[in-house]
C-alpha cells in the first residue's frame, strides 16, 4: 500500500522531482557569445545516438495511488480526471491517450514512474515543418525514470529538491531496460542511429558536424509529406549517467564565424 495521494500532495514538489534535467551542448558552449568550444562532454563506454527531434520536451507521471499528471518540461498540466486541462502547445491533447493507457498497463509499485516524451509537428515549435506539412501530431519516448524512495524527497523544499535533480539524483532505465520498455507498450522511441565507443567520438568541430550530416542527412521521424532537416543528435551513456547534444545549428555558426560571416 502507498499513503500517496495526488490530491493532497505538493505539487510543486512533485513536478521538481519529475522535471528532466538540462543537456549541456557536447562541444561547450562560449558563454561570451553563444558560439562552441574546443572541450567536449566526456564520455566513456558505449554511447547510444539518437536524433534529437524538435518538439516540446513532455512528462507522463505515473503515480503511487493509480493516478498520472501531464507535464511540460517546466510545469504540469493536467491530472486525469481534470475537466479543463492547460493547452499549452497540445501535449495535453497528444499524450492523454497515451497516459490512460500507460496507468491501466502500470504494475502496481510505491514508486514514481516518468515516462518523457518529445511532442513534435502540429504547431509546436518553428521546426514543426520538417516533420509535417498536414499539422500532424507525434511523440516519441526518449527516457524513463523509476523514483523510490520519493516520500523524503518530497518533505524537502523544492530547491533541494532541485539541487538533487540536477546532481544526477533521478534513476534512469539503461538503454536495454528503456527498449525493452518501450517494446512492451507498443512505443516508438526516438530513432537510434548508433552505438559507438566512447573513444570513437570526434572532438573537432568539423568533424563533428560530418558525423552530423553522415547519420541524419534529413529527419527519420517525418509525419507525412517528405523529411526535413533534422535538429542534431543526443549522445547517452547507457545507463544514462553522462548525456549531451549536439544540434546542427551550434556547428553551422561555428562555421560560418571561421569563415567571416559568409
Amino acid at each position: 500500500m502507498t499513503d500517496f495521494d495526488i490530491r493532497a500532495a505538493d505539487l510543486r514538489a512533485v513536478n521538481s522531482l519529475t522535471k528532466y534535467p538540462s543537456i549541456p551542448t557536447y562541444h561547450a558552449l562560449d558563454p561570451r557569445d553563444g558560439g562552441l568550444r574546443g572541450e567536449v562532454v566526456p564520455f566513456t563506454g558505449t554511447v547510444t545516438l539518437t536524433e534529437k527531434v524538435d518538439g516540446t520536451n513532455s512528462r507522463i507521471i505515473l503515480t503511487p495511488d493509480g493516478e498520472y499528471l501531464i507535464g511540460s518540461r517546466e510545469e504540469l498540466l493536467y491530472a486525469r480526471g481534470d475537466l479543463i486541462g492547460n493547452p499549452a502547445l497540445g501535449i495535453v491533447d497528444a499524450l492523454r491517450d497515451l497516459a490512460e493507457r500507460l496507468r491501466a498497463e502500470a504494475v502496481p509499485g510505491d514508486r514514481i514512474t516518468v515516462w518523457y516524451l518529445e511532442v513534435y509537428g502540429g504547431k509546436v515549435t518553428a521546426g514543426s515543418k520538417h516533420y509535417t506539412a498536414e499539422r500532424q501530431v507525434g511523440h516519441r519516448l526518449f527516457d524513463v525514470a523509476e523514483l523510490d524512495g520519493y516520500a523524503d524527497l518530497l518533505d524537502l523544499p523544492v530547491g533541494r529538491i532541485a539541487d538533487w535533480r540536477d546532481g544526477g539524483g533521478q534513476r534512469w532505465l539503461d538503454e536495454e531496460a528503456l527498449t525493452d520498455r518501450a517494446a512492451r507498450h507498443g512505443l516508438a522511441t526516438v530513432p537510434r542511429l548508433a552505438g559507438v565507443d566512447a573513444g570513437e567520438l570526434p572532438r573537432d568541430l568539423d568533424k563533428t558536424y560530418a558525423v552530423l550530416t553522415d547519420l541524419l542527412p534529413h529527419t527519420l521521424v517525418a509525419l507525412d509529406g517528405p523529411p526535413g532537416r533534422a535538429e542534431g543528435l543526443v549522445l547517452r551513456t547507457a545507463d544514462r549517467s553522462v548525456i549531451a547534444k549536439a544540434r546542427f545549428q551550434d556547428y553551422e555558426r561555428a562555421r560560418r564565424r571561421r569563415s567571416g560571416g559568409r
